[in-house]
């Protein structure tokens, strides 16, 4: 294929090599495999030369270092793409930016995930105020709901309107918690993939940790992450399936073991959020349950 300017690459985790031909000229480009190896060709604009004559042939610059957000986005045109953000790139983009930027100003990798962690949790926070309003609304009903499930559990339907009724009644929408927290998944999803392939995480110490790329050597971060996950479902209320409740009721567990081995600043933020999480449910709760 061809194309004006652009660039080649072969990435690693954390670092990549690219060959970034002159920018003004059309170039052509191709790829293969070739016993197992992948081999990328650049070809630049062909020149004539006559006999004693001479020319000036257009620049290529080599880069092999670190996906460095700060220092790649300057080098060329689109090279910021070799940090792999997925599908959610649009929103990842500017998230890295913010972290970034925050940074230049705390000057610390570890607070600045908290900063942004706080950042996203206020700009969330309507959405998540009417989801944890409405899980504090279900609570309050809990016990009526299992009165009702006492007296018509043998008629499903029978159970089924009263509960619709009883719902209407206390105008609450057992579905009007599900969109709020549909809504911030993208973003969570995309701080995710930022923290994931930040390069400047590694060897990037922070509290007792030595690492915020690596996982966390005592494993503090991931208990204090399930502990507090466990706490953010005893203030909700649990769901009327017991076979969905005893599964609920795994999930901080099954959490803890699997964030055991993830990098400890992405623990960092599951933390922080965790615990903003827990904060704000339980202020909504005392407020509506008194």
């Amino acid at each position: 294929s061809t194309s004006k300017g652009g660039w080649m690459a072969m990435i690693q985790h954390y670092f990549f090599a690219a060959w970034i031909p002159d920018a003004n000229n059309t170039h052509t480009y191709s790829s293969k495999i070739n016993n197992g190896k992948y081999l990328l060709t650049l070809v630049n604009p062909t020149q004539a030369l006559a006999p004693g004559a001479s020319i000036t042939l257009p620049g290529n610059a080599l880069y092999v270092g670190p996906k460095e957000q700060a220092r790649i986005d300057d080098i060329a045109p689109g090279l910021d793409k070799t940090v792999d953000y997925g599908i959610l790139f649009i929103i990842a983009k500017p998230l890295s930016e913010l972290l970034n930027w925050i940074y230049s100003i705390v000057q610390s990798w570890g607070y600045a995930i908290i900063v942004l962690t706080i950042l996203i949790k206020l700009a969330f926070y309507k959405l998540s105020e009417k989801s944890y309003r409405s899980m504090a609304g279900m609570r309050k009903l809990t016990p009526r709901l299992e009165k009702l499930k006492e007296t018509y559990g043998d008629d499903k339907q029978k159970l089924g309107q009263k509960t619709m009724e009883l719902y209407k009644q206390e105008k609450i929408n057992p579905a009007s918690g599900c969109l709020p927290i549909l809504v911030q998944i993208p973003v969570f999803i995309s701080l995710y993939w930022v923290l994931l392939e930040m390069v400047e995480l590694r060897q990037t110490p922070f509290w007792y940790l030595v690492d915020l790329s690596a996982p966390d050597p005592f494993f503090i971060l991931p208990l204090i992450m399930g502990v507090s996950m466990f706490v953010h479902q005893k203030l909700n209320p649990p769901p009327p399936d017991p076979m969905q409740a005893k599964i609920m009721m795994s999930l901080p567990f099954i959490f803890t073991v699997f964030f055991l081995w993830f990098p400890s600043g992405l623990v960092l933020y599951w933390v922080v959020n965790n615990v903003l999480s827990i904060a704000q449910q339980w202020v909504i709760n005392k407020r509506i349950n008194g």
